[in-house]
């Protein structure tokens, strides 16, 4: 039987630290949502505080659906930086050396931009866009809102920013890789802000008031993304220029 050869082996190295990376990232995901699970009671009373009523269920297995969906949300924010950390190991030996220290502190900060647009999806635009569908509503129906709907409706206005608000992190990080420059991106700004209008104008009620709150923080993330490319992208030339003499 023929042995494998030094190609195979690596890969074969390869795919089995992805596999423990990857059982890492489960098994604390799993522990997070079952931390969440014991507190998810008090979770639920904190995010419906503001309502006049209470929610309604249609079905008996709706209040677990209910309660493993605001945990999972909860275990994917805590879970995030543990996924960030286990995929930089996994990827660091291709990272050149020089680069790893400053690339190892984007995922503090890939945790803190996901909890800053949890929280603008949240606090801004999800009470926003909830006051415009009641609005509607007022005189033509009688509102009652069922738990999925209501949550489901929650989710989708909160955890896309939460990932849209990671752009400065992932610009840094394909910077840093040269995947992308800060020329590249100045080109595509156009392209950029029409993809960034669509995605406004489709999670917002159908208002222009709505549409330029959300829309504004988004193509200052993609200045600030444009900011920090030039600045990651300088110093990795400096360093170049310092290196050759």
């Amino acid at each position: 039987m023929a042995k494998p050869n030094a190609n195979e082996q690596s890969v074969i190295g390869h795919l089995e630290e992805m596999r423990s990376r990857l059982i890492r990232t489960l098994a604390a995901f799993l522990v997070s949502m079952a931390a969440a699970l014991l507190y998810v009671r008090d979770i639920y009373q904190w995010l419906v505080r503001d309502m006049d009523q209470k929610l309604v269920l249609l079905g008996p297995s709706d209040v677990m659906w209910v309660y493993m969906m605001i945990a999972g949300v909860v275990a994917i924010a805590v879970t995030l930086p543990i996924a960030a950390y286990q995929t930089w190991k996994f990827v660091q030996p291709a990272v050149p050396e020089g680069t790893r220290r400053s690339v190892l502190i984007l995922i503090p900060g890939i945790s803190v931009l996901f909890l800053i647009g949890i929280c603008f999806g949240y606090f801004i635009l999800f009470p926003m866009v909830l006051h415009f569908m009641n609005e509607m509503a007022t005189n033509e129906f009688e509102t009652m809102y069922t738990a999925q709907n209501y949550f489901t409706f929650m989710i989708h206005m909160t955890i896309p920013f939460g990932l849209l608000f990671e752009m400065p992190a992932i610009v840094m990080f394909l910077t840093k890789l040269g995947v992308l420059n800060p020329i590249r991106l100045a080109k595509a700004r156009k392209v950029a802000y029409f993809v960034l209008c669509i995605v406004a104008v489709t999670i917002t009620p159908p208002d222009i008031l709505s549409d330029i709150i959300v829309v504004v923080p988004l193509f200052l993330l993609y200045e600030i993304s444009i900011t920090i490319s030039k600045f990651v992208y300088r110093k990795q030339l400096q360093v170049l220029q310092d290196l050759g003499e």
